[in-house]
């Protein structure tokens, strides 16, 4: 929860090609927002747990086994049924200055309660209560990002004078601020799954009181969407609570320590 870590990791090449990947990923973000409703785009950043839990298993040189296998599946397919049932679909923004005052001092003060609940806390609890600050501050993000990338539009003016760009640009920096402390703070599986359940909420919920996004509201819709997010959720919570990968954590903290 400090900057230094940041200095710190920058004198990493390993962590400097990671940045550059989220820059690209971040790229295609922006290109997806541009093409498509926030209430879509944002949900389907849960995918990166698909590639991050079993590539960081394999760094370890082991395997993934039937719990993580189940969750990883669960979460794909929970994300595929949630999103088909909904139906997102694209609408210019309607919120005026009041609503954007209310939407981000709301996003403020949620991650100031989190944070201060998660200073009480140590160990994977600790992670996922810093992750949980990180998702609704990318969440937010994400509505800037949205907001600042239609505003190109109109020509690159209005992009320097709009004070959402320059509260994206801090909203990066603090969301990078909180990931990394969240992975310095407890397991891969204690932090991400956290971070991928809170970001999409946040910013669908932005998405249809900002940006005046619709999903499918009949009965039969709603009802598949619920169960398509519970499967979701079910699939973080086996990832979140795997043996396998807190071992993992802990090895890695005893080499640290013997290091």
């Amino acid at each position: 929860m400090s900057y230094r870590l940041l200095t710190h990791l920058a004198r990493r090449p390993l962590w400097l090609a990671g940045i550059g990947c989220a820059i690209l990923a971040y790229a295609f973000q922006a290109v997806a927002l541009a093409n498509g409703p926030l209430a879509l785009v944002q949900p389907l950043i849960v995918t990166e747990l698909l590639f991050a839990i079993p590539l960081s298993v394999r760094l370890y040189g082991t395997r993934l086994r039937a719990r993580e296998w189940l969750g990883a599946v669960a979460v794909a397919t929970g994300l595929a049924v949630a999103m088909a049932a909904a139906g997102p679909e694209r609408s210019d923004p309607v919120a005026g200055p009041q609503e954007w005052t209310l939407a981000m001092a709301a996003a403020a003060a949620a991650t100031t309660l989190v944070l201060f609940v998660g200073r009480r806390l140590s160990g994977p609890p600790r992670a996922s209560v810093i992750a949980a600050a990180a998702g609704i501050v990318m969440g937010s993000q994400s509505v800037l990002l949205a907001t600042t990338v239609q505003k190109f539009r109109t020509g690159l003016l209005e992009v320097v004078t709009s004070w959402q760009t320059y509260l994206l640009v801090a909203a990066s920096v603090l969301g990078l601020l909180l990931i990394q402390s969240a992975f310095q703070a407890g397991p891969l599986s204690a932090s991400m799954p956290v971070i991928d359940t809170v970001e999409p909420v946040v910013a669908v919920a932005c998405g249809v009181t900002l940006f005046d996004e619709s999903v499918r509201g009949s009965p039969p819709a709603v009802v598949v969407t619920l169960l398509g997010g519970l499967l979701v959720l079910t699939g973080i919570w086996l990832l979140d609570t795997s043996p396998l990968l807190r071992a993992l954590h802990e090895r890695t903290h005893r080499g640290r320590a013997e290091a």
